[in-house]
């Protein structure tokens, strides 16, 4: 076998055999195979694809690429996964709760993508937290926590790691095949005995359209149910923001506030609930998603999993007193500026994928692979669809570096939303349940 085999194999839509996905994954964990090749495959399955039986081919051949965890605790190992979007910030809600409810959460996460914010940059805002760990740490605090929310290491899935950061500057982002495969190979690799997925689909979303979001949704659930693994999905709304905040340290603020219940965030508070109750379910925790999600709200409203979350901050190396002190351990932008509604109004729509660009200019995100990113910038107290809007009641505010900064982001916020006479009705939250 050789990649040019297999990729000009792709290229005339043959598609390959279990074998040779299975050879150049290994290729692309050994570096046998090159970035030049790699690009290549990436970009013969986005224009040709590799059909049912090559994405679970794909992904198992990924998975396989490097260790694969298995688990001997008291409890079900379950996890979650977000297709990305403006603001979502669940997972740092969820993970805690879950591990409050008795199960344990090893969630191998992601770093930003394109206009999306990434969780692990959104934990590591937190001062002195790194989510590079390695295998060993990951089973320890996964163990002792309850939850580790950590990068994929050099050992976990090292094929996508190679696949990933190349899909991300060549183009290749919003292929079904690829998003499938680099989603459940890492999570897979976890050892998982239980997986739910968050499609999103909106203006802020990869998938624009709900034909979209579900043709990937089914895509997914039938890929890792392929793998072994119990998965369903739900379709949620990404028209708008999730968290009316967008950037790294800001969005840790509203997972504080919420964890904490100083100040819950709605949209934030019953989409946890809602994933959390379909994994309880899975996982043997509650008998259906409606006694699971119970059991969520249970334990975010006792304070239980904003101790869990603590403890996985601390596990990490963040602050021993970060769930007391939080306020005072965040980085803060020296300019905050609020952006003026043009007019009275309605907010009507969103391009919720022109305000993450907005943050990633901002320095909230990476333009390139290895960009260094500002914790403290973005949008915060972004208005919602319906929500009403005048030159004395702001669109957002902007945390920004500098002045200049600021000038180019006001712009960018103010031409990302749409303003009419009339109001409109909030969307729905979930659109589609799958699986």
């Amino acid at each position: 076998m050789d990649a040019r085999g297999i990729i000009a194999g792709l290229r005339q839509g043959h598609a390959p055999s279990a074998e040779d996905l299975a050879w150049f994954a290994r290729g692309l964990a050994s570096g046998e195979v090159s970035d030049a090749q790699a690009g290549a495959f990436a970009m013969a399955v986005c224009l040709r694809g590799l059909g049912e039986g090559g994405r679970v081919a794909l992904t198992r051949a990924m998975r396989d690429s490097g260790v694969v965890m298995e688990w001997d605790l008291p409890g079900p190992v379950l996890d979650k996964h977000s297709t990305g979007g403006i603001g979502d910030c669940v997972s740092l809600l969820l993970a805690p709760a879950l591990a409050a409810c008795g199960a344990y959460v090893p969630m191998i996460s992601g770093r930003g993508l394109g206009h999306t914010g990434g969780t692990l940059d959104k934990l590591e805002a937190i001062p002195g937290l790194r989510a590079e760990v390695s295998t060993e740490r990951l089973r320890k605090i996964t163990r002792d926590v309850g939850c580790a929310i950590v990068a994929a290491n050099v050992d976990i899935a090292p094929a996508d790691r190679r696949l990933y950061a190349i899909r991300d500057v060549t183009g290749t982002v919003e292929s079904i095949d690829l998003i499938t495969a680099s989603i459940l190979s890492k999570k897979l690799a976890a050892g998982l005995e239980g997986l739910v997925l968050d499609v999103k689909v909106g203006s802020g979303a990869f998938m624009k359209t709900l034909a979209e979001a579900e043709a990937l949704a089914r895509a997914l659930v039938s890929t890792a149910q392929g793998a072994g693994c119990m998965t369903r999905a739900l379709i949620t709304d990404m028209s708008q923001p999730l968290a009316s905040a967008a950037g790294n340290a800001l969005e840790i603020i509203e997972v504080m506030e919420t964890l904490t219940g100083t100040s819950i965030n709605i949209a934030l508070w019953d989409l946890t609930a809602a994933l959390g109750g379909e994994l309880l379910a899975l996982g043997g925790l509650a008998e259906d998603a409606e006694g699971g999600e119970g059991r969520i709200i249970g334990a975010l409203r006792s304070g239980r999993a904003a101790e869990v979350f603590g403890e996985m901050v601390a596990a990490l190396g963040g602050p021993l007193d970060f769930v007391e002190r939080w306020p005072d351990r965040l980085p803060a932008a020296p300019v905050v500026r609020e952006v003026a509604a043009a007019h009275d109004g309605y907010v009507t729509a969103i391009d919720g994928q022109a305000l993450g660009l907005a943050v990633v200019d901002l320095g909230g995100g990476r333009h390139r692979e290895g960009d260094r990113i500002n914790p403290s910038v973005g949008l915060a107290e972004i208005a919602g669809i319906g929500e009403h809007v005048s030159p004395d009641l702001p669109l957002a505010m902007i945390h920004a570096a500098t002045e200049a900064d600021a000038d180019r982001a006001e712009a960018a916020v103010r031409a990302a939303f749409t303003l009419g006479a009339d109001e409109i009705e909030d969307p729905s939250l979930i659109h589609k349940r799958i699986g």
